[in-house]
């Protein structure tokens, strides 16, 4: 049976021992049973205990993806939705890079933005946001000496596809909804 493998091209036994490594990953026992739960709500988690907006400002939120991030009840409606659909990691990212953008020592800076790369931009990153390629270039070369406008282009296209998706989605929600009668 050796002889078999031996014989594979060099590629192929690097491939397997690839996909051997990541399935003793996955078989891994996890180290307890919280390990294995999977939170899920039918419902979507209520938002932070922030004052619950006037009708007005709430029906505003249908047009104006900036009205709800800059309303901290409408920002925790927002997340809470995101977190229903499992799909808070665009959010999340945009947040990240806001924070990012206060940031005013240098070492800081390069920590953070290590950091927003890792868990956003990378390729299979745990959170990684949907940017095309030319989007992910520009953002990996202006982390070569970050800045506050190192996000700029990725957080931009974020942005345009939560307005574009989420928001739509978010507004015809059943938490919407309920918030606006």
């Amino acid at each position: 049976m050796c002889k078999g493998l031996a014989a594979l091209p060099h590629s192929c036994l690097e491939r397997a021992k690839e996909i051997k490594t990541k399935l003793g990953i996955l078989l891994q026992k996890p180290d307890s049973a919280v390990d294995l739960v999977i939170p899920y709500n039918e419902k979507p988690e209520k938002p932070a205990k922030t004052q619950k907006p006037p009708l007005d400002e709430a029906l505003q939120w249908r047009d104006s993806l900036d009205k709800i991030l800059q309303n901290n009840y409408g920002l925790a409606s927002f997340k809470s939705f995101l977190k229903s659909e499992f799909s808070e990691e665009n959010l999340e990212f945009w947040l990240a890079c806001e924070d990012y953008k206060k940031i005013k020592s240098p070492a800081k800076m390069a920590e953070k933005a290590k950091k927003i790369y890792e868990e956003f931009i990378q390729t299979e990153a745990p959170k990684e946001v949907n940017i095309d390629h030319f989007t992910k270039d520009i953002t990996t070369k202006n982390l070569v000496e970050p800045s506050l406008s190192s996000f700029d282009v990725a957080q931009k296209r974020i942005y345009a596809l939560m307005e574009k998706d989420s928001l739509p989605r978010f507004v015809r929600s059943e938490f919407y909804q309920e918030l606006i009668k």
